[in-house]
């Protein structure tokens, strides 16, 4: 147990720090800003890369870990959906952002980062594939959703063009194809070429837990809320616990991971805060208030639900 929360303290330690710097004005929101583009422009991009030129593609492409986590994410969202719309009595648009918040998750900047020291093997795989799932169903479907929520518009074909322009100018998803396609075609790339995308990888880590911890500062606990404890529990608690039976279905019929750590991993990933653009999107349809309170929420409790993750379930 204490090797675990080592692994964790550190962790928020390293958020501490952001938090820190941006009360003693050392990093301002400007900052904050900058470095958060690099890491999502550069790092966990490089990181992308690295994990797959330097594997097979039969090696990264892991059913097992993608159906489970596809599963458990989606079911997360409709659970989220259905009970804050039914049960909660919230509007369309503030029902997806609940559903957003409980099945997305800050697999760059917190949950990569955990796994990166507690199961170093599978961090990267792992995070490239929460990055399939993420950009090619979750995000469009919040999008889908959230547009039409909004009366937008944008209908139809006009809005798909929007989004697949959304998503195949993020630098993580182009990272990610071209990762592919040099692993399909196992293209060999020059050492200096590999050197630096491996340096450029390492930084991703400790700037994304600083970054998180920056932009917690403001962030203020509000009255109870039910949609807020609904967000954080399902995030937390029943996101994770979604994933780990995908996992278990998929084992009945035979298809495991290939790596056993996967299932340890997808389990902390799903567990880990929402992703950082939760706020940020919420924000566009009037919903920033609810999601900024769980997000602060969630960063705080996630340190004893994934330490209690990474002690219970066997590597």
């Amino acid at each position: 147990m204490l090797d675990v929360i080592s692994t964790t303290s550190v962790v928020f330690m390293l958020m501490g720090i952001g938090y820190v710097a941006v009360v003693l004005a050392v990093l301002t929101a400007a900052d904050l800003a900058a470095l958060g583009k690099f890491v999502v422009s550069i790092a966990l991009p490089g990181l992308i890369l690295q994990a797959l030129i330097s594997r097979d593609l039969s090696e990264i492409f892991d059913l097992a870990y993608i159906g489970a986590y596809l599963f458990g994410s989606l079911a997360a969202f409709a659970i989220g959906y259905v009970v804050s719309r039914r049960v909660l009595g919230m509007s369309s648009a503030a029902s997806t952002f609940q559903a957003m918040g409980m099945s997305c998750s800050n697999s760059g900047y917190v949950g990569y980062p955990i796994l990166a020291m507690a199961l170093p093997s599978a961090a990267a795989i792992a995070f490239a594939l929460d990055v399939v799932v993420e950009n090619t169903v979750m995000i469009p479907l919040m999008l889908l959703l959230a547009e039409r929520a909004g009366h937008s518009e944008a209908k139809g074909m006009v809005l798909v063009r929007i989004i697949a322009r959304r998503l195949f100018t993020s630098p993580i998803v182009l990272s990610l194809i071209i990762g592919l396609a040099i692993s399909l075609m196992h293209v060999p790339l020059p050492g200096p070429v590999t050197k630096s995308v491996s340096v450029v990888s390492a930084s991703s880590v400790a700037v994304a837990l600083v970054v998180i911890g920056g932009t917690l500062y403001g962030l203020k606990p509000g009255a109870f809320d039910p949609g807020v404890a609904l967000v954080v529990a399902g995030k937390l608690l029943l996101h994770p616990f979604l994933v780990f039976l995908g996992f278990e279905g998929l084992a009945t019929v035979g298809i495991v991971p290939n790596d056993p750590l996967l299932l340890k991993a997808g389990i902390v990933m799903a567990g880990s805060p929402a992703m950082t653009m939760y706020p940020i999107f919420a924000q566009r349809y009037g919903q920033q208030e609810r999601a900024a309170q769980a997000m602060l929420a969630m960063t705080l409790l996630s340190f004893f639900t994934i330490s209690a993750a990474l002690y219970l379930i066997p590597d």
